[in-house]
Formats: structure tokens, sequence, C-alpha cells
């Protein structure tokens, strides 16, 4: 039975469900499961966002905030701290942050190189990405995956479709860290608005770079088009590299974390290789690195039982609605064959994640190699998590990856 909004506890009323501190350990699975049980708005007021904000937590009143027909808007921005008095600079620019005419032109300019498609063309690219690093670290005693392993998959193949030189690789993804890392005290040499500043810098460079000696990518793609102003590209850029970045990091550790917590996971994925696919949703699900989305109202709207009025900003958490035991059996275990699995991962609505088809051949090429060269996932550590609000992320995961015996051991 869904809570009246007048019992909603003192405590829910004064929490600031924006503070990075709340996530930072396994405690939030717990308020998740609360709230999402209510199924009730639960407000947050001035604090990590200047006016306060709603937050939705149940798989239905999330899907339902996303929806294609929901009275929301995105352009004043996606993340907490964003309303319609205080809007992020890049609405109506930059592909998260737009809706209408022009978010849909922006998607068919950009999708064709996140697509189904060219997740095909890249799997050998994908596939000796993976290769290369389990082979750093496979049989090589205890290792931080979070480190050695999440990051190096999704950074290759994003630079690959941005067309960044695999030289740069690396010092993007360290200013990926510190841009939704930047709560973290791992991260406190620089500010996630001082990191931004520098992706966007490094882009102004490669723009430069493509328009004298134009590429079959992305960026060089953005410019041909020809309607787009020089800040549209950059901002574009700096979607795609963090969107690719840094949430698929994040799945590809947790999977490992997932399988090392599963007792013969490993070992049926061996015996039955048709599960991957369903395997690769259920990481997707069990992981949930994007934490919340915030939406917008642009009329009165009704959600989980309590009108909320125009210009409300109205904040979706994906895992609480991943974990939602309404939607999903056993919703905290990891199991290989869920089936079906309607999780939210990757949004709803007009706004589903673009890079989806990428991130689904990532994870699944992890999955398909681990079989052959991985014999098992042993934790040495419990994972230490991010502080940030944005992304449900490892900061450490260390664990040891047993190899697979060679013929004749």
């Amino acid at each position: 039975m869904t809570l009246l909004p007048s019992e909603q506890t003192a405590a829910d009323r004064t929490v600031d469900l924006g503070d990075p501190g709340l996530y930072s350990s396994a405690e939030r699975f717990a308020r998740w499961h609360r709230y999402a049980a209510r199924d009730e708005p639960v407000w947050s007021g001035p604090g990590s966002s200047p006016r306060g904000f709603w937050s939705v937590f149940s798989h239905e009143s999330c899907r339902r905030v996303l929806s294609p027909t929901a009275p929301f808007t995105s352009e004043y921005g996606m993340m907490i701290g964003f309303d319609a008095q205080h809007r992020d600079n890049s609405g109506g620019r930059m592909l998260v942050v737009t809706d209408g005419d022009h978010h849909t032109y922006l998607r068919q300019v950009i999708a064709p190189f996140l697509s189904k498609a060219m997740a095909g063309t890249l799997r050998e690219f994908i596939e000796a990405e993976v290769d290369d690093v389990l082979g750093e670290v496979v049989g090589s005693g205890e290792v931080d995956l979070a480190v050695r392993l999440g990051p190096r998959l999704p950074a290759a193949v994003t630079c690959e479709v941005l067309g960044v030189p695999a030289r740069d690789r690396e010092r993007l993804v360290e200013l990926t860290n510190h841009a939704f890392g930047g709560a973290d005290g791992a991260f406190a040499k620089m500010t996630p608005s001082q990191a931004h500043s520098e992706i966007l810098m490094y882009f102004h460079e490669l723009v430069a770079r493509r328009r004298r000696e134009p590429g079959d990518d992305l960026v060089s793609a953005l410019l041909a088009d020809g309607r787009l102003t020089p800040r549209d590209v950059l901002v574009n850029c700096d979607n795609v590299l963090i969107g690719g970045n840094e949430t698929t990091r994040h799945s590809l550790t947790g999977c490992l974390h997932a399988l090392g917590l599963v007792p013969g996971a490993l070992d049926r994925l061996r015996a039955e290789p048709a599960l991957v696919d369903t395997a690769t949703e259920e990481v997707i699900r069990w992981t949930s690195p994007a934490m919340h989305v915030l939406r917008v109202a642009t009329a009165d709207v009704e959600v989980g039982g309590r009108l909320l009025p125009r210009d409300s900003p109205v904040v979706a958490w994906l895992p609480a609605a991943n974990r939602d035991p309404r939607v999903f059996d056993r919703p905290e275990e990891f199991l290989l064959d869920r089936q079906p699995n309607r999780h939210l991962g990757f949004g709803n609505g007009p706004h589903h994640c673009l890079g989806a088809a990428l991130a689904r051949a990532e994870i699944s090429a992890l999955l398909r190699i681990l079989i052959r060269r991985v014999r098992s996932v042993r934790l040495t550590a419990g994972p230490e998590w991010m502080r940030s609000n944005l992304t449900q992320g490892y900061l450490h995961l260390r664990a040891e990856l047993e190899p697979m015996p060679r013929d004749g051991d």
C-alpha cells in the first residue's frame, strides 16, 4: 500500500538525497528499497540543489517520469542542482539536455557511430582490447579491477569512435574520473567543472585538427554536417566521451564483482554460453551505474499519488527502480538467466541511452573471453564505492583472476 504524503517521516523530509556521502556504502540499497516500497515522491530541501527537488524510486514512477508522453523536459539539465531557475548552459545544445526536433536531429547525426551496426564493425577491435587487458591481470595475483580493467575497454572504444589518438586515452579517462568523481577525496586535485573545462579544451584542439584533416570519426561527421556551431560540436563530444566512459567502466567492473559473488557462475556460462546475452542484461540491471536523471515538469503532474506543480525538478533513481521487487524477483541477487528483465539501466523514452549497443557489446565480449581465459574470480576485499550521487561506481575492487589451466596442466 502506498503511504499518504503526510506519512513521510521527519527524517525523510529533511534528508538531502543529493548528498554524495549517502552513496559511498551499501546502506544505499536499503534506503532505496524503503523508498521504492512506499512509491511516493520524497522531497529534499535546498542544499545540493539550490531550490530542492523531488525524488522517485519505484520502477513505475521512474518509467513514468521518463516516458515520452510525460510532461517533463531535460533542457534545464539532467543532474541534481539544475532546475527552471538554475539551467545547464548546454541545455538545448547537448544531446542529453535537448528535447524535440533538435534532439531528434542530434540523435540522427550521432546514432550511426554508436549503433548496433557499429558494435558489429568494432567487434574484433573490442575483443582484442579485452584480450589485451585480461592478459595483464589474469594470473598476476591481486589486482584492482576498478583501476586496471574497468576503465580500459570503454576508453578504447569511445576514443576509437571519436577519433581520439590512443596516446591521449589515459588523460581523457583521468579527466572523466574527475568530472564525475569530484566529490570523492581520490579526485580532490581537480573539481568537476575544471575537468569539464579541460575536456572541452582537448576537443577544441581535436576539432581544429579534424577541420584540417577530416576522418571517418564522429568529430568529423559533426563538423561536416554544417548545422552545428563549434560550441555544439564540443559539448556533444564531451557528452559522448563521458557517456561512453563513465557508466560502462563501472558495469564492467561490476560484472567481475557479480561473478565473484556467485559461486560457479563462470562454470555455468561455460556450460551454457547462450546465457551470455541474458547475463549481459543482468550486469546492466545489477550494476546500474547511471544513478539518477533529473527532469523538470512542464505542467502540473501527478506522480506516485502526489500532484507536483509545474517547474518541479524530479529525480528518477534508476538503481532503485532496477531493484524494485514488484518488477524483479529476488532483486538483490545476480541471476545469469533472469527473464524477463525490464531494467531501466539505459533510461526510458526519447533519452534512452544512445550508446546502449556499444555498452552491451563490451560487456558481452568481456563475458565471452572470461569464459575462455578465466577459471574463477576470487574477491580479496569488499568493494570501495565512489562518493557520488550521479555514478554508482567502484573506487576500488580487488580480486584475483585464476587462469584456465593449459592443456596438459
